[in-house]
């Protein structure tokens, strides 16, 4: 069932993979009737995104295994139907606000040390991104790396030509991206984020584009602010079990 007419349900609602699908951009959507619809899910890569009334059986169904519900309402349901079978977390909402960047303080967080080597996804990072899974999701959602070096943007910090750290465009939408970003566990704490998040956010900003942040944990909140961004507000969401 392909839904239509589901715009209403998701008005208001500040999240770019909710934007993406809207737009025609990603991902995919089911709802709970075809022509007169009262609740959907939104489906863009690992996260659903729940609205309108809250619908058991759609919460079910849920087509990924991060669930976001739109309201308190959903997030009960959600506790009803996932209860032994998800773990409610909370993620943080990063502020979108324009113009809050300090582009020279980025360019010098965008410096990184030797032997380490700052770069552009190209198609060999494409695929070395693509063949560890650690740092899949930097390019996973586009149809292959032709699409993604199209429409999607990314930089990795590469030592001796092994990508080892990187922030790309996990998903688009029209006038911006949202940000996926990550280390190789044994490259942690050297920076290395940092360097490639400053750069992908000037190379949006040079663009007319949106960097958009969602925070996974506080750890992430302390990069995104780190960045030049601002927390928002934490919120619920139920991750499956395995």
């Amino acid at each position: 069932m392909k839904p239509v007419k589901i715009e209403p349900l998701f008005a208001g609602w500040q999240e770019t993979m909710v934007w993406s699908y809207l737009q025609g951009c990603m991902g995919w959507a089911m709802a709970d009737n075809e022509e007169a619809p009262q609740s959907a899910q939104i489906v863009l890569g690992d996260f659903c995104f729940f609205a309108g009334i809250p619908d058991e059986s759609l919460i079910a169904r849920a087509g990924a295994p991060i669930l976001v519900p739109r309201n308190a309402a959903w997030d009960e349901a959600m506790g009803r139907v996932l209860a032994g079978k998800a773990e409610r977390r909370l993620r943080y909402a990063i502020r979108k606000e324009p113009g809050v960047f300090d582009r020279e303080r980025l360019r010098a967080l965008a410096r990184v040390p030797e032997p380490y080597c700052l770069r552009a996804f190209d198609q060999e990072l494409y695929h070395q991104a693509m063949g560890e899974s650690w740092s899949r999701d930097f390019c996973a959602l586009f149809d292959g790396g032709e699409d993604f070096l199209k429409r999607g943007l990314g930089f990795g910090v590469l030592d001796r030509g092994i990508l080892v750290a990187g922030a790309a465009s996990y998903s688009v939408y029209r006038g911006g991206i949202e940000i996926e970003i990550d280390t190789r566990p044994d490259y942690r704490r050297q920076g290395l984020a940092s360097a490639c998040g400053a750069a992908l956010i000037l190379a949006c900003l040079e663009r007319n584009l949106y960097p958009s942040w969602d925070a996974y944990d506080l750890r992430s909140v302390a990069l995104a602010e780190k960045l030049g961004y601002h927390s928002d507000r934490p919120y619920p969401v139920y991750i499956l079990k395995d």
